[in-house]
């Protein structure tokens, strides 16, 4: 039916079907390339089973030839073939020329003119922008919306878990645990490493040796992770992905633009709270959106003025030593220095140096 969002397992499990129904039209979107890559190919599979014979693949960004969606839908097959055809917009921004394309698709659709052709759009995460646009409305007006999950940190055990359960193999809490810390961040590669787990031990339980064995390091992580750990007040884990981003080779001053970012709307929301005002009005003003917005006030409630005071001008000495200047009561190392100030930020009791 148009318009339906069903549930990631779900959708899978009913393409496997023999007699799964196919639709002229999904939306496949979401960031997990692991994630969307599985719906697609689960798609692909149901249509073969059904005499989908020819797959057009179309990569489209706003300077694009977005008359091809209309030839491909248009083309008639003088054998009676039918057609899968994959649309993939890489920014999830098309333009003007492709949001006119897309709503006309839309249209068609609704009109049912869409015949012996499945159209699969493949899109990011639709974000604010995403999903206010005119187009993005028309398609998912007439699609099957398949919104892909987002795997959180506390949900991998589960989700390793389960993926070892579709080799008839399990592990325990500790080994789970393990497993996530090496692979958070990384679902591509998690789905690798369990495979491989598949490949070098029989099925049944793994113990924690055998999976040290075999699961590389291939954790990654983003300067978000590092945000929220530290406005949870997780020190542990905020420096953990800070020393996982140095060693990716992440640049200092991205790290530490979003710390200031950070530091400035605590400073921002403390002042506005020691003029008598309430905090949490001022949260749209600075842009700060669930989650974002009740971790910055935790913290706001967790940091004195004076200290998030202090942050100021610990960032500002990070970015002195960044520059090659000495910066006094410091460290010389950048990185070293920046570790300080993420245990600073998040625990009260850390170093206030």
């Amino acid at each position: 039916m148009a318009g339906q969002t069903p549930n990631y397992e779900r959708f899978i499990a009913d393409l496997g079907k023999p007699d799964a129904q196919l639709h002229p039209l999904y939306v496949i979107s979401g960031d997990e390339l692991l994630l969307r890559n599985e719906a697609l190919d689960a798609l692909r599979a149901a249509c073969r089973l059904q005499g989908y014979t020819e797959r057009v693949t179309l990569s489209l960004t706003a300077t694009g030839p977005w008359n091809a969606i209309e030839e491909n839908t248009q083309s008639i097959s003088l054998f009676g073939d039918r057609k899968l055809m994959e649309i993939e917009v890489p920014t999830g921004k098309p333009g003007k020329t492709g949001g006119d394309a897309l709503v006309s698709l839309a249209n068609r659709a609704a009109r049912q003119e869409l015949t012996d052709i499945s159209v699969a759009l493949i899109l990011p995460r639709a974000d604010r922008t995403i999903s206010s646009a005119k187009w993005y409305t028309a398609v998912t007006q007439q699609a099957v919306l398949i919104n892909t999950p987002v795997i959180s940190r506390e949900q991998l055990p589960a989700w390793v878990q389960s993926r070892l359960k579709r080799q008839k193999q399990h592990a325990d809490a500790a080994t789970l645990a393990w497993i996530t810390d090496k692979v958070e961040g990384n679902l591509l590669a998690a789905h690798q490493e369990i495979l491989k787990l598949g490949l070098q031990y029989p099925e049944g339980e793994l113990t924690l040796e055998e999976v040290e064995n075999a699961v590389l390091d291939v954790s990654r992580y983003n300067v978000f992770d590092m945000s929220h750990a530290i406005l949870r007040g997780d020190g542990q884990r905020a420096l953990k992905v800070l020393h996982g981003l140095q060693a990716e080779g992440e640049a200092l001053p991205m790290v530490l633009g979003l710390l200031t970012y950070d530091i400035r709307n605590l400073y921002t929301l403390a002042q506005a709270r020691q003029n008598g005002h309430n905090p949490r009005n001022l949260t749209r003003k600075l842009g700060l959106f669930p989650p974002k917005d009740q971790l910055i006030l935790n913290t706001l409630d967790r940091l004195p003025f004076s200290q998030i005071m202090g942050l100021i001008q610990h960032a500002h000495d990070i970015d002195r030593l960044f520059k090659g200047f000495p910066a006094d009561g410091r460290l010389t190392d950048a990185w070293q220095e920046m570790a300080r100030l993420v245990l600073r930020m998040a625990d009260v009791t850390a170093s206030s140096h």
